[in-house]
């Protein structure tokens, strides 16, 4: 599901917005992003934690794909699959 179709509130829609450009194209990201999310509500608190947890999911993920980690079926959604 793409959460730009999902029926968001501002704040939320900022930080997905700004949590997808960090993964995405984080070379882009300024302090104008910054200042977006505090214009929507976020403390400075919030948008670090914002930050760390993107940033933690794009790192492991990364990790995950430079070992060449596999999936557990369960996560794969194919768990009755023989194959």
């Amino acid at each position: 599901m793409d959460f730009r179709q999902a029926e968001l509130d501002a704040p939320d829609l900022a930080m997905l917005e700004y949590a997808d450009r960090l993964t995405r194209q984080p070379w882009t990201v300024t302090e104008d992003d910054v200042i977006a999310l505090r214009e929507t509500g976020f403390d400075d608190r919030d948008i670090l934690h914002i930050n760390m947890i993107a940033g933690y999911y794009a790192f492991v993920n990364r990790l995950a794909d430079g070992l060449g980690v596999e999936l557990e079926a369960f996560w794969r959604g194919d768990q009755g699959r023989q194959g």
